[in-house]
């Protein structure tokens, strides 16, 4: 079976169209504005609603919480899953190569002579280096990405879009990173990922039989 990078881009055509707008218009205000204008402006907008629920949005770009769908999906259909976590775990090393490439200052060390101006939520632990890009955007947007491709009705791709852009913006809310990290990690996350799908989903193993079958399914089918 033959995928190329166009019929990926097909597939999540909804997604990637309305990726594409927000990110011109997240380039348009990295251009007109400068790093430290939009890290206060979006620090400077906290409040304790929003103390409590975004580290719990962050969460939703950890690895775990892919593993997790990834077994859960395994239940189902093994490609899928295998899809999914596959595609995380090459997103991951790219990022995690990038970090250590870039070795950038967060926010915590950059602004370390400025510390009183910066609002932080009690009780969460602020990293101070390996800024860019932001790995938990890496995860949500490669999701994402394979969520948009895997579902049969592609309208899912626009939640799928929106949850992974507060990912990013918790991020940036709990000063574990700066816009521009969640830009790349967003960029990384798609691009990579809609790269990967057209090479591993173009395999003839993927489409067989057993891999088109989960675990309860071949449970009842030994029964």
């Amino acid at each position: 079976m033959n995928i190329g990078i166009k019929d990926v881009l097909y597939r999540i055509r909804p997604f990637f169209i309305l990726y594409l707008l927000i990110l011109c218009t997240c380039l348009i205000i990295k251009f007109l504005y400068s790093r430290e204008t939009i890290y206060f402006a979006v620090n400077g907008l906290n409040s304790s609603w929003a103390d409590a629920i975004m580290p719990y949005i962050t969460d939703i770009g950890e690895g775990l919480t892919v593993i997790i769908l990834s077994a859960i999906i395994a239940l189902f259909n093994y490609r899928k899953a295998f899809l999914l976590v596959t595609s995380y775990a090459v997103t991951s090393i790219v990022a995690q190569v990038l970090k250590y490439i870039f070795d950038a200052p967060r926010p915590k060390l950059y602004f370390s002579h400025e510390l009183s101006r910066i609002h932080f939520v009690k009780g969460l632990q602020v990293w101070s280096v390996h800024s860019f890009p932001s790995g938990h955007s890496v995860t949500a947007f490669s999701a994402a990405v394979i969520i948009t491709y895997l579902c049969r009705h592609k309208g899912w791709g626009i939640p799928a879009l929106l949850i992974a852009i507060l990912v990013g913006y918790s991020r940036m809310y709990l000063s574990q990173h700066f816009f521009e990290d969640v830009m790349a990690g967003s960029v990384i996350g798609v691009i990579v990922t809609v790269f990967w799908l057209s090479w591993l989903d173009s395999k003839q193993f993927i489409h067989s039989e057993k891999w088109n079958r989960g675990l309860i399914k071949t449970s009842q089918g030994n029964n």
